[in-house]
């Protein structure tokens, strides 16, 4: 009998498919020292940890980063409004296939007055969209050109971006959040997360 390995072992956190994913994760009851940190973190605000932050749990280094750049991400805003966000996060997500992340996002758009036949309208046009906003679609037609086929941008989508009415700033911060989506989105469905976010996940997951 190894003695050592029988003491790590049991004081190693459960785990197990605790959620609708095909990878195991420690559910909150079990975790400790970083991990525990962690979920209490974002617990704090939202009364538990998403599944989302639990799809990492077995690197507990990770999932406290993860919601380190969550906060950052959705702090960094420059000058874009809260619908412009939400359709950045929207689109990368719809495009990407990932229904985790696009129900959370559906959500908060139906708050701000986009219901279900405008946002299939909008990812039908994605391409070219006509939103009525010259500002909205440069915006709409970038991500999608992000997210679909990111070798293919050239510095004249910037200069649309720009002649659309966006700063350089505005500009580093779509692209960072349709790019920190788009890993979101692999993460999900990479690992079997398929599931529709609760409401309150929705709107309270970032951690303060």
């Amino acid at each position: 009998m190894n003695t050592h390995t029988d003491a790590v072992l049991a004081a190693a956190p459960a785990r197990g498919r605790h959620i609708e994913a095909w990878v195991d994760v420690v559910p909150p009851a079990s975790a400790t020292g970083t991990l525990k940190e962690a979920y209490d973190w974002q617990a704090a605000k939202l009364g538990e940890p998403t599944e989302y932050t639990q799809l990492g749990s077995l690197l507990p280094d990770l999932v406290r980063e993860r919601l380190q750049l969550y906060k950052v991400v959705d702090s960094a805003r420059a000058g874009l409004s809260e619908l412009e966000w939400r359709l950045i996060a929207y689109v990368t997500s719809r495009l990407n296939k990932t229904p985790h992340c696009s129900s959370g996002l559906e959500v908060k758009l139906e708050e701000l007055g986009i219901d279900a036949r405008q946002r299939e309208q909008i990812i039908a046009d994605h391409a070219n969209p006509d939103t009525g906003s010259a500002r909205l679609d440069a915006l709409i037609s970038y991500t999608s050109r992000l997210t679909l086929a990111p070798g293919e941008i050239q510095e004249r989508d910037i200069e649309r971006l720009r002649e659309a009415g966006l700063d350089d700033a505005d500009i580093v911060a779509a692209n960072n959040l349709s790019a920190y989506f788009s890993y979101t989105n692999r993460v999900a469905t990479g690992l079997g997360l398929r599931t529709v976010i609760p409401v309150q996940h929705a709107r309270d997951a970032v951690p303060e």
